[in-house]
């Protein structure tokens, strides 16, 4: 009696023949097309041959030109009417790679996530200029998503998406509106400092200003604009709800060393050295920093030193980057500068030379300083006082030698 069937044989995959040859031990079962490898397993199960039509139809089908095979498990033989081998279920896919990094973007508006910070290095990340475009991303964004792995044209991996930018969640931070569309108010929010430096009460008394102000500090060489706008710097990065950066710009190689180890604010910046396009390119990304947290209803302040190593296009338009912008946010500038600029509404003068260089309080000054109102908590109304008591008193008679005046 046939243990196996011949029928069940040839209707069987060439994977499970081979199997089967395997455990029967027939030797070089894979040398085999698939009707003498049928014949041995029938032969050493000791079945009973095919029947005269299979082996009829064995010599019209071993006629046939052979098929290129791809791989030695591939049935050689696919057109015999078998059921082709199942294929096997794809690998799981792994979860995407998660990263976060600065933005550094290129003139063609496509960019890099640096998760190193500023340094180049092989883990850059690819930002096509859509996203970039779409998200409104700007240079120093801090951004975060998943990462695709570069393909075989690729040099580097690839952001699928932006999740977040600045650690807020991408659809709240890409606001859409344009800042130069929305209607810009006089600053009429008091920033104070008061017990932060006793060196800047000068400031609040004769030059106050607000959210959104244009202030710059003017006086000659050496009378410590730097030192005062440093101080300013740091009293208002100490004040809640206020974001705080500071750029160098045109500095010795040792300032802005000392300046990016600040800890109290951002800081960027570009030496003397550095090309005139390459340090207006630094003040833009800046600014643009502080309109995008303006549009999104935060409050930003940039301090630069200073406007006089720019050109004198990108000094005023820096300089007219400050707003405070109706139903949103703010951007304040405070800027050094040799010489008043036009259109400030703060100017804090210094007199004399030296770093402890005095404030000129009859010369600085602020425009419609009387719109600024401290963010005050309101006091209790006092309570009435009971009236005196009256007594009377004899009224004492004036002096003789007392004379009016007039």
């Amino acid at each position: 009696m046939s243990i196996i069937n011949a029928e069940d044989l040839e209707a069987s995959p060439l994977a499970d023949l081979h199997a089967l040859a395997s455990t029967l031990g027939i030797d070089g079962f894979r040398g085999l097309r698939k009707p003498p490898l049928v014949e041995a397993i029938l032969a050493r199960q000791g079945a009973t041959p095919p029947s005269s039509t299979s082996a009829t139809d064995a010599p019209s089908r071993s006629s046939r030109p052979p098929r290129r095979r791809r791989g030695r498990a591939r049935d050689a033989d696919s057109g015999n009417g078998s059921a082709p081998p199942e294929p096997a279920a794809p690998p799981a896919e792994a979860p995407p790679r998660m990263v976060e990094g600065v933005v550094e973007l290129l003139a063609n508006g496509s960019g890099f996530v640096r998760p190193d910070g500023a340094t180049n290095s092989d883990g850059d990340i690819y930002i096509s200029a859509a996203q970039a475009r779409r998200c409104e991303l700007v240079a120093g964004d801090r951004i975060g998503g998943p990462v695709r792995p570069a393909r075989r044209s690729e040099r580097h991996p690839s952001l699928i998406r932006i999740d977040t930018i600045n650690g807020v969640a991408a659809d709240e931070a890409v606001n859409g509106t344009r800042i130069d569309d929305i209607d810009v108010d006089w600053p009429s929010a008091l920033i104070t400092f008061d017990g932060t430096d006793a060196t800047l009460a000068p400031i609040a008394e004769a030059a106050p200003f607000g959210r959104g102000s244009r202030v710059l500090i003017v006086g000659p060489p050496r009378s410590g604009k730097t030192l005062l706008l440093g101080r300013l710097a740091a009293a208002l990065a100490a004040t809640e709800g206020l974001e705080v950066e500071l750029v160098a710009i045109g500095v010795r190689p040792e300032e802005l060393t000392e300046y990016k180890t600040l800890e109290y604010c951002r800081v960027a910046g570009e030496t003397f050295a550095a090309s005139h396009e390459t340090q207006d390119a630094a003040i833009e990304q800046a600014v643009e920093r502080g309109r995008r947290v303006a549009v999104r209803g935060g409050d930003a302040v940039l301090a630069i030193d200073t406007l006089d190593g720019l050109s004198a296009g990108m000094s005023r338009r820096a300089l007219a980057a400050a707003r405070n912008l109706r139903n949103a946010g703010s951007l304040t500038i405070i800027a050094t500068a040799l010489a008043p600029l036009g259109g400030e509404t703060t100017v804090v003068v210094l007199a004399g030379s030296g770093e402890s260089g005095t404030i000129d309080t009859s010369a600085s000054g602020t425009l419609r300083s009387e719109l600024l109102v401290a963010a005050k908590p309101k006091r209790a109304p006092a309570k009435p006082r009971a009236p005196r008591k009256r007594t009377t008193r004899a009224a004492k008679p004036a002096p003789e030698d007392v004379t009016e005046t007039g």
